[in-house]
């Protein structure tokens, strides 16, 4: 199985600067309820490529469709979106604390030119598929040279 060579970023770095992390899952240590007010969260993906299309497919459960933003150039995919917090149980004590909540913002770099007029998107189980068709290479422009 040959794996597409994809750079994942964020451009924007907000909440990902290093110390506000680090203090953050230190005291979340100590106390899984802490957390600054909003909490950036990655969700997994899978990656897929074929001679013709790139496939990604992202687990972000409990997203309401309405919450998902997916962008897309012809470089670059951008998933961003919010879940929230399940109410808590009254009179519970938290042993365990895992499923994470808030604000996340994934984008993937491709380094080869996607077609943006030919993306499909569909959401289902708790799965957000996207399918991007690869530009072919045989699309050239034809550049006019102006004299002088």
């Amino acid at each position: 199985m040959d794996y597409i060579k994809i750079k994942f970023g964020n451009e924007f770095g907000f909440l990902d600067s290093g110390r506000k992390k680090t203090i953050e899952d230190m005291f979340r240590s100590m106390t899984p309820m802490f957390s600054f007010s909003e909490r950036a969260w990655k969700p997994q993906m899978d990656i897929y490529e074929t001679a013709k299309e790139v496939i990604v497919v992202a687990e972000i459960a409990g997203i309401d469709k309405e919450k998902l933003e997916v962008g897309i150039s012809r470089m670059a995919l951008r998933i961003k979106g919010s879940r929230n917090e399940l109410p808590r149980i009254e009179n519970a004590t938290f042993r365990l604390a895992e499923i994470q909540y808030g604000t996340f913002e994934r984008i993937l770099y491709f380094p080869v030119p996607i077609d943006t007029e030919n993306v499909s998107a569909s959401y289902a189980n708790g799965f957000l598929q996207i399918r991007l068709a690869k530009l072919s290479s045989d699309k050239m422009h034809k550049i006019t040279i102006a004299d002088g």
